[in-house]
């Protein structure tokens, strides 16, 4: 898919949150004065579920809980209503974006992206497992300031992925070495090669090296998606077609292959 990086200068650009190139709605953002008797930002944590059973209209009350959810979890949303006689004023420089395909909101101050954090390094495999991506994301973020330190959640991300395709994730070189020997592309052997010049200690999960730099973690970041992709991403997709074909179809490929299913 092409990737088009989130911009104020775009009407259309790769989400930061689903990922798909999708149409961008821009809104302009207003201060509403809050009243006295909430003069302070609301904040709704695990202790303040809120209980609105007492609401008897069933829809106002599902919309309650819905706002409740969503507002524990910190990011932006739109909630409608009516503004009624508050004060307002104009808020210029900060930005919000709404993906049409996703919905989900972003932000921006001046032409910076500040929510969700998108990071330095390059988007990462949507279908890698949720705990790689998360580091992977936390990588991202710290790319500029801690190469060093991107380096080595980066070898941790090879060490889950290599678990994750049956390695004993212990040794990055060798478990590499093992998929490429199961029929993983070449390219990654290649990948792997450049990073071993650039640091002699860049197999090694999670360690840290002084010699570490960007060019090191971004070669890890390229490292993890390309394996990612020939790994996880190809068979699923192949899977998903093969599974379209009708049920006769797939006994007949079966038995010409001499397969139960």
């Amino acid at each position: 898919m092409k990737y088009v990086a989130p911009s104020v200068r775009e009407t259309a650009f790769s989400c930061p949150h689903c990922g798909a190139l999708a149409k961008q709605y821009w809104y302009a953002v207003r201060a509403d004065c809050k009243g006295s008797d909430d003069p302070l930002p609301r904040i709704i944590t695990d202790a303040d579920d809120g209980d609105w059973s007492h609401v008897e209209n069933l829809r106002v009350r599902e919309d309650l809980i819905a706002w409740t959810r969503r507002m524990k979890t910190g990011a932006p949303f739109f909630s409608k209503g009516e503004n009624g006689n508050r004060v307002y004023q104009d808020l210029h420089n900060l930005h919000v974006s709404e993906c049409f395909n996703c919905d989900e909101l972003s932000l921006w101050i001046y032409d910076r992206l500040i929510f969700p954090e998108l990071g330095e390094g390059p988007p990462p495999n949507a279908d890698l497992p949720e705990d790689i991506l998360r580091d992977y994301r936390e990588a991202s973020t710290i790319l500029d300031l801690s190469p060093r330190g991107a380096a080595a959640l980066m070898r941790l991300c090879i060490q889950k992925l290599c678990k994750h395709l049956g390695q004993p994730g212990e040794n990055i070189n060798a478990d590499i070495k093992a998929l490429v020997a199961d029929g993983l592309d070449i390219r990654v052997q290649k990948a792997l090669d450049a990073v071993r010049v650039i640091g002699n200690n860049a197999v090694h999960p999670g360690s840290m090296d002084l010699r570490d730099d960007r060019p090191t973690a971004e070669s890890l970041f390229r490292l993890l998606n390309l394996i990612a992709e020939k790994t996880i991403s190809e068979p699923k997709h192949v899977d998903e077609v093969y599974g379209l074909l009708p049920e006769s179809a797939r006994a007949a490929i079966l038995a010409r292959d001499g397969k139960k299913e």
